[in-house]
């Protein structure tokens, strides 16, 4: 059995209710809910909350709330591992025999099915977790930061002469999903190592909403990528 879980606590701070807060023309976590309905990987989609408002628009969207999440899970300072380690425990308390659990994040309005199809794929590799990434789009090996006082300076100085081209790719977490095998979660495995896979989403696909100027962003390329669907 596969089951998704949702975070979605209520105290988002910088973009106040993001989670359910309009999204071209749904609230937010309705996206990443229906994106998992479609894959149809999933026996149960659970939304992780301390909010009744976040549970309530959740089970519209046709996610499980059977929960509520522990305050001291629900804080800025509350970690991804510990949430899901709670809702996987959950499930199994009550009698879920699971195989291996999606954390996807309520923001992630771009995820795709097909992508979700793809991460556990790659579990059958016997890895513990797959998750999507993104490449940068200049090589961070020729980056430079401020040398205080205004003038750059590089980073990684052995390669200030190295071709773009030469230097391997490097890529970053596109912040969407993690799939892991259920006794990675439990056990806290280490999730970068040698038994984790990526897989590569295109640049656009990897927005991440942090700011009222990211939302006003992804909301316009969320528009103009549907557009060119229909």
């Amino acid at each position: 059995m596969n089951i998704a879980i949702i975070p979605a606590r209520g105290g988002s701070k910088r973009i106040p209710r993001k989670n359910i807060r309009k999204f071209y023309d749904q609230p937010m976590i309705s996206w990443p809910i229906a994106a998992a309905q479609a894959s149809g990987l999933f026996d149960h989609i659970i939304v992780s909350t301390d909010d009744d408002e976040i549970a309530a628009i959740a089970r519209e969207a046709g996610a499980e709330t059977p929960f509520m999440r522990p305050a001291e899970l629900a804080d800025d300072h509350s970690g991804t591992t510990d949430v899901i380690v709670h809702a996987l425990s959950w499930a199994i308390d009550a009698g879920m025999h699971v195989d291996a659990a999606c954390c996807i994040y309520a923001t992630a309005a771009f995820i795709e099915p097909d992508d979700l199809i793809a991460g556990r794929n790659l579990l059958s590799t016997r890895c513990d977790f797959a998750f999507p990434a993104v490449r940068y789009a200049h090589p961070p090996q020729r980056g430079f930061i401020d040398s205080g006082k205004g003038s750059p300076q590089f980073t990684q100085p052995e390669h200030r002469s190295t071709r773009t081209q030469d230097l391997p790719p490097v890529f970053h977490d596109s912040g969407q999903f993690y799939w892991g095998m259920r006794d990675a979660w439990l056990e806290r495995r280490p999730f970068f190592s040698d038994r984790t896979r990526f897989l590569e989403l295109p640049e656009w696909r990897a927005v991440d909403i942090d700011r009222p100027e990211d939302w006003e962003r992804a909301e316009h390329l969320f528009s103009a990528t549907r557009e060119n669907a229909e």
